[in-house]
């Protein structure tokens, strides 16, 4: 049974389980928690103004002695005012994500962060390692919130991404139990990065509207979408009805870009408007059916993990 490996060793560790940095669902209160209970938490910094980082931040060393970590999208426009914070209030560990990693890794190695960055091709996940960075995380086309281009599914991209890089791989997208994760295990990861299981918890910063919509949420509920803009999985409600016809019909860039508007994120994930919020969910979401603890969602994944490889090995092949 695995105890340790590189990645609990690169991130001090107990589970190879990362709770992902999700905008308007992952702040201090769910990364702490996770972290307290063994595996990695992170703060969503994309959806925080650089003052909101700062408390968030604080906040967590408050309520955990354990590593934590901040994931950055690096298109975000204050990125630079970010990665200052993290630098000053010395957080150990950075996930960054959509965008060049080669533009900040050296900068925040030479501060002696452990750096890892978020790929959806084997060709990125080049890129990452030659920028220095010391893990990827390859997320396939399961994957709630933003999602790549190449629709890739991740029991196909974990696989492709192993043999191109020999840093290493953490694996995600629509994974939400500990058989999912031996999977991902089997074809080369040496940890999980989950999202959509942790938005269901108790210490998520999503509105309950959203919670009770993910546990509610059924096969074939969620839909990549808005790939001219940003591609991002959704939940399906008005505001996603609205943008598919306008896809369907040939709209403009400009024309998705201005029925997107502003804050539709904020407005459906975190304020729990069902009809007009943005609500970004991995196709995992139709396996949730309840809002749980952190600390109760990482001892299930693990000891169910355990118990899919007592499973596998008493198998008579």
């Amino acid at each position: 049974m695995i105890k340790q490996n590189r990645v609990t060793d690169l991130f001090k560790i107990q589970y190879p389980i990362i709770q992902a940095g999700m905008v308007w669902c992952s702040g201090w209160h769910l990364a702490s928690a996770v972290s307290n209970a063994g595996a990695l938490g992170i703060i969503g910094s994309g959806s925080m103004y650089p003052e909101v980082l700062l408390e968030h931040i604080k906040k967590c060393k408050a309520a955990t002695q354990k590593p934590f970590a901040v994931n950055i999208p690096l298109l975000y426009p204050d990125v630079d005012k970010h990665i200052q914070t993290i630098i000053a209030q010395e957080v150990p560990i950075v996930f960054t994500s959509a965008g060049n990693p080669k533009k900040y890794t050296a900068l925040l190695k030479d501060h002696g962060k452990t750096v890892v960055h978020v790929v959806s091709s084997a060709k990125f996940a080049l890129k990452a390692q030659d920028a220095g960075v010391d893990a990827v995380v390859a997320e396939g086309f399961e994957a709630g919130g933003h999602n790549g281009k190449e629709e890739t599914t991740t029991l196909c991209l974990l696989p492709i991404v192993k043999k191109s890089i020999s840093i290493p791989l953490i694996a995600a997208g629509g994974i939400a139990t500990g058989a999912a994760m031996l999977a991902c295990f089997a074809l080369g990861a040496e940890a999980v990065q989950i999202g959509s299981r942790f938005v269901a918890s108790e210490e998520a910063s999503a509105h309950q509207n959203f919670k009770q919509a993910v546990i509610e949420a059924k096969e074939g509920d969620t839909m990549l979408s808005m790939k001219k803009v940003v591609s991002v999985r959704l939940l399906k409600n008005k505001f996603y009805t609205e943008l598919k016809k306008l896809e369907d019909e040939g709209a403009s860039l400009h024309n998705q870009i201005a029925h997107l508007g502003k804050g539709r994120a904020k407005i459906g994930m975190f304020e729990g408007d069902l009809e007009e919020g943005e609500l970004e969910i991995g196709q995992i979401s139709g396996l949730i059916d309840k809002v749980l603890p952190a600390a109760d969602i990482v001892a299930n994944i693990w000891e169910e993990f355990k118990l899919a490889k007592q499973c596998i090995s008493a198998l008579e092949v």
